[in-house]
């Protein structure tokens, strides 16, 4: 399971992105940026579980990362997957931190979200 620290210390020692809280009225949102265009290539968020059609109002901790368009559709099948929000359906997609995810594959989509970004 994945928590946002190491997710965050992931992303410095990886593609050097420090996680930027950009809203004062969402302090616990985090954008990770690709560092020479400042393009987003993840968002961190801490929402309520009932925002994301789960059955508690419990905040949790939530990475969106963009995904390649014709996989969108089998990545919201697993679980721990769920539809961007607020972030484009169709090309990006929210992951549930801590989850159900291995850390490889959690690295593998980051990975991949800044690759489709830059």
């Amino acid at each position: 399971m994945m928590e946002r620290e190491t997710l965050c210390d992931y992303a410095r020692q990886h593609f050097a992105s420090e996680p930027e809280y950009l809203w004062r009225n969402l302090p616990d949102y985090a954008v990770l940026r690709h560092q020479r265009s400042n393009k987003w290539f993840a968002l961190v968020m801490n929402v309520p579980g009932s925002k994301l059609g789960l059955t508690t109002d419990r905040q949790g901790d939530l990475l969106e990362v963009k995904a390649r368009p014709g996989h969108i559709g089998s990545l919201r099948q697993k679980n721990g997957i769920l539809p961007a929000c607020p972030m484009n359906k169709e090309h990006w997609i929210s992951i549930l931190l801590p989850g159900p995810l291995s850390a490889q594959d959690i690295h593998q989509w980051l990975a991949d979200s800044y690759q489709l970004t830059s």
